[in-house]
């Protein structure tokens, strides 16, 4: 559980709005991400919890500054970055509560220990560990020891790096957890997202798999519903040529909308190993073929193809009775476009 929501394959997807830096550090601008969020029909919102001192140093130096010519920031010192795209502390309680409000709930992601503390004292109903942070040993001992889920995202970690993670939370005292299959490029490609990894994520640690999506789109989300996801992660943006940090690969509202709808219809189309049709399925019976009379036939008139037609509606005799009808003789008059039945057959 987080907070009230139930997280299983038992119920629909958890769907999270990440609002991320997308605000533009606009107060106004982030109300408006909750409230749309809302109306879109996500569960949770969620942001990050940081400052630019906590998460790096204000230097210049190699290591520091961006260098990936195809990343979307690249040029910027890691520190500026941080800087632009936080969230202020002091915004945390009023768009939580708002958040509330519309009836989602509202949680965030330390990146450092005392940012759990923080969170902790604002109530949130779980912490979220970013995929960098991942081999953050002491911050995710940290997170776990406040006796709340904990949601971990795997990015770019090993087998062994995600088993000592989700140890060290279990030894802390958190059995909650999720773990989230993600793949730490921004924009992700579909092509490296390998969705596959989520039911092997569920077996090797058995806990609540999902998906923290960076691709375009919601296909990739909803493929992984089908995988076992149960929570799904998508960043989120009001308009994506409106900027924002990470508008390239956030969805808009209407986008949205849509994953909380196809993910819940994916959900619901898994149902269960049948064979047979359903209840919904009966009525449909009546157009499969059978066998009708497709000329009028006399008493002692041998049943043939001339007389005899495999045709829909499906009320006289199952296509399987074929041959052992044809050649047999009529008992009665039988008229054109009646259902053949047995009471029709003599030797």
């Amino acid at each position: 559980m987080i907070g009230h929501r139930e997280i299983s394959r038992d119920v629909p997807p958890f769907v999270i709005a990440e609002l991320s830096g997308n605000h533009s550090q606009s107060l106004e601008t982030a109300r408006v991400m909750v409230k749309a969020a809302a109306e879109s029909g996500a569960h949770a919102i969620k942001l990050q919890t940081y400052t630019a001192d906590s998460m790096t140093l204000d230097v210049m130096e190699a290591g520091f500054v961006i260098e990936e010519t195809d990343s979307l920031w690249h040029g910027a010192s890691l520190y500026s970055l941080y800087k632009k795209a936080a969230t202020p502390y002091e915004w945390h309680s009023e768009l939580f509560d708002y958040a509330k409000s519309l009836g989602m709930l509202a949680f965030s992601s330390p990146f450092d220990e005392s940012a759990v503390d923080f969170l902790d004292e604002l109530n949130v109903p779980c912490f979220k560990i970013a995929s960098f942070e991942l081999t953050d040993i002491p911050l995710i001992k940290k997170a776990a020891s406040k006796g709340k889920p904990l949601i971990m995202s795997t990015g770019m970690a090993s087998l062994s790096e995600i088993e000592l993670a989700v140890e060290t939370a279990r030894t802390a005292g958190c059995n909650d957890i999720i773990l989230l299959k993600c793949t730490s490029t921004y924009p992700a490609e579909p092509i490296n997202t390998n969705l596959t990894t989520i039911p092997h994520l569920r077996e090797a640690f058995g806990c609540e798999v999902g998906l923290s999506d960076h691709t375009g789109g919601i296909g990739a989300a909803v493929a992984s519903v089908a995988l076992g996801a149960s929570v799904i992660e998508k960043h989120f943006v009001l308009d994506r040529n409106g900027g924002g940090v990470d508008a390239a690969f956030s969805l808009e509202p209407q986008e949205l909308t849509s994953l909380v709808t196809e993910t819940e219809r994916a959900w619901q189309a898994l149902g269960q190993v049948k064979y047979g049709g359903t209840v919904a399925e009966d009525k449909a019976k009546q157009y499969r073929r059978s066998i009708y009379v497709s000329q009028d036939i006399q008493p002692g008139e041998p049943l043939s193809p001339e007389n005899l037609k495999i045709v829909r509606p499906a009320f006289g005799l199952a296509p399987k009775h074929w041959d052992s009808v044809l050649h047999k003789k009529a008992t009665r008059f039988i008229s054109k476009g009646t259902a053949l039945s047995w009471e029709h057959i003599g030797e």
